[in-house]
């Protein structure tokens, strides 16, 4: 096999492997392209901060046409990892996003209408994000992330898509296998579905939860934090141990079934705060997603964000800014995101064109878990918004299960939600599920499990919150479903026509295909 003069020598590529040929590659041009392209450089800060012994570099842009994008063969390079994402109008934008293994020249997104129609050819945006030798487990570790954000696109249509650069052209015949599609939101009001889980992580569980999601046929899916565990320690210190750059590869291959036509919508969690890329932790995820960005402060808060899918609006929040429990983050909003919150909540609760509210994050409002359990600040900051403007659904990971509460209002149960049971929130008060299994290892319950088929119903339940200082014992009635193994949710929501009756149906789906908790959250269509 010839091989061109920028890719492995001759006579050694004679004695590799094509995945050693790769990994040559990987780390050759890799490490010339830091030094050569001057996107960002051993010992620089932009981006990045300081750890003994090392520097970890995040989210530096690099120009199409720069000379760090121009140091490989493209024909020998193809795109993975593809994940989209919602504008802040899902009517009309879309962003595309992926990875290349090393550096590549000139990266483009074609789009269409039909697969044989890619004449629209849109310049995309590498990020590159560097991570050296000494900051956790692996080596000096370069990462390619490319996005490509498409507007003024039609409401309700499916559009055809492939990831490219200079030397891989998607709309060459024999690339076409690599086309991939999405389809923005109707502009009206129509029945749709979306599913949700927290806590993923690299695992055969996570995959096999990811393979039922499309079985669903989603319009999104949420994640509520936590989503691929490269720090596994969670407390959002550079002194976290195991911490391995390389699992967001394996991540974002292992969700490209489901996230190259799903719009992946994440929350951060506190395994998301990899503190060695600032600002705050986040210059990774900064690099890896392009989420909307009408939140209150995109610099601290990139995770933070809204959008509106038909009748209802989605409110993604980060509640590592309030979490008493792991304070890394506590404060860094200075009170502006849960201000953000209150405005949100009242513009959406005041328009006639949106019916159902849900909110989602990662840390729980109410969970009986006996590891992390309830979280204080969330109580303590947003839970009274969300009876104030009587918020339809929350949605939490953190705790490696599936719970579902009774309808709550001000820290007691207002009304016992059965399975199959119906809620009226702007009467009684709101439903918080735990949906945290989606593939990482399970936690436990101090009551018995309670579900679908198995229902065991208790008077009360011994659990803990979290709260500034420690953790505070509690006893609580509220604990209706509990459920231990893998699983997450999937939500229809039904519109009607104004004044009659719109629902949205929640659903608990266990790895195995079965469900194990269903119930409905309804309301008057305005």
């Amino acid at each position: 096999m010839d091989i061109p003069r920028m890719g492995v020598p001759e006579k050694l590529a004679e004695r590799m492997s094509m995945a050693e040929q790769h990994e040559y590659l990987r780390n050759r041009f890799s490490r010339r392209t830091m030094i050569r392209g001057g996107a960002v450089t051993l010992g620089a800060v932009a981006g990045g901060a300081f750890v003994p012994g090392a520097t970890a570099v995040a989210a530096a842009a690099t120009p199409a046409d720069s000379p760090a994008a121009a140091t490989v063969d493209g024909s020998l390079v193809a795109p993975f990892g593809r994940h989209l994402a919602f504008g802040s109008d899902p009517r009309t934008e879309i962003t595309v996003s992926w990875q290349v293994p090393v550096a590549v020249k000139k990266p483009f997104i074609r789009i269409g209408a039909q697969p044989w129609d890619l004449s629209r050819k849109i310049e995309a945006e590498v990020r590159t994000l560097y991570t050296p030798a000494g900051v956790g487990a692996s080596g000096n570790h370069t990462q390619y992330y490319v996005h490509a954000k498409l507007t003024h696109l039609k409401p309700g249509r499916t559009y055809y898509y492939g990831a490219g650069h200079q030397g891989f052209d998607p709309a060459e015949p024999h690339l076409l296998g690599t086309l991939g599609t999405f389809t923005t939101a109707p502009a009206g009001q129509e029945p749709f579905t979306f599913t949700a889980f927290g806590d993923e992580g690299v695992s055969y569980h996570g995959l096999a939860n990811n393979s039922l999601l499309l079985g669903q046929n989603p319009a999104f899916h949420l994640h509520a934090g936590d989503i691929a565990y490269a720090d596994p320690s969670g407390s959002g210190q550079t002194s976290d141990t195991g911490f391995d750059s390389r699992i967001w590869d394996q991540f974002l291959a292992q969700t490209e079934s489901v996230a190259k036509s799903v719009p992946w919508m994440p929350a951060y969690g506190n395994h998301d705060m990899e503190a060695w890329y600032s600002p705050n932790g986040y210059g990774g995820e900064e690099a890896r997603w392009t989420l909307p960005d009408n939140g209150p402060d995109a610099k601290n808060l990139p995770g933070v964000y809204t959008f509106v899918y038909g009748n209802t609006a989605i409110i993604s929040l980060d509640a590592n800014d309030i979490s008493f429990e792991i304070p890394a983050n506590l404060g860094i909003s200075g009170g502006t995101q849960t201000t953000w919150l209150e405005t949100q909540l009242k513009k959406y609760r005041a328009s006639d064109d949106i019916d159902f509210v849900v909110v989602f994050f990662h840390h729980c409002a109410y969970c009986t878990s006996t590891s992390h359990a309830s979280e204080g600040g969330v109580r303590q900051e947003w839970v009274p918004l969300f009876e104030k403007y009587t918020v339809d659904l929350v949605i939490n990971g953190h705790n490696h299960q599936y719970e579902r509460t009774d309808v709550i209002k001000a820290g007691a149960v207002t009304k016992k939600l059965p399975i199959g049971g119906t809620a009226y929130t702007e009467t009684d008060g709101v439903v918080y599920v735990t949906a945290g299994a989606a593939g990482r290892s399970l936690y436990a319950f101090s009551a018995p499990l309670s579900y679908e088929g198995h229902e065991n119903e208790v008077e009360s339940v011994s659990s803990f919150i979290n709260v500034k200082g420690g953790k505070q014992n509690e006893t609580v009635a509220w604990s209706r479903v509990r459920y231990l193994d893998y699983s997450f949710l999937r939500v229809d929501v039904t519109p009607a026509a104004k004044g009659r009756t719109t629902t949205l149906t929640v659903r608990g789906i266990a790895e195995s295909g079965d469900q194990v908790d269903h119930f409905t959250v309804a309301r008057k269509a305005k």
